[in-house]
């Protein structure tokens, strides 16, 4: 088994089945045998550039462990599925389960929000 961290750009018209399309990903995962060790919503963001005519996108985080065989199918589940747009794949030495630069950042806005009320 191996350590992988994949961030993945939803279509952003297609809010409703977020949590439908992290579902999927995960119960292939989970029927796999594989862990996963972070899963992070990142919510809607702005592009860089626009990619298939999107300026914006739903960003999702994975850490996962899985074997290498699993890993192609779900490569190929991303490349098929027409709701994302581009996903980015890649191998890490150990799990990672803190929270991420991102979510750490929303959760120090939410604390300075609830203390100023």
């Amino acid at each position: 088994m191996r350590y992988y961290e994949i961030v993945f750009m939803v279509n952003p018209d297609c809010s409703e089945q977020i949590s439908g399309i992290i579902n999927h990903y995960t119960e292939i995962i989970i029927n796999s045998k594989g862990k996963i060790h972070r899963i992070e919503n990142w919510g809607r963001r702005q592009l860089a550039y626009p990619i298939n005519k999107f300026s914006k996108a739903y960003y999702i985080l994975l850490n996962i462990e899985v074997s290498q065989n699993i890993m192609k199918e779900l490569n190929n589940a991303f490349r098929f599925n027409s709701l994302i747009i581009r996903s980015m794949i890649m191998r890490t030495k150990c799990a990672i389960s803190d929270p991420s630069p991102m979510m750490k950042r929303k959760e120090e806005n939410q604390e300075r929000y609830i203390t100023n009320t």
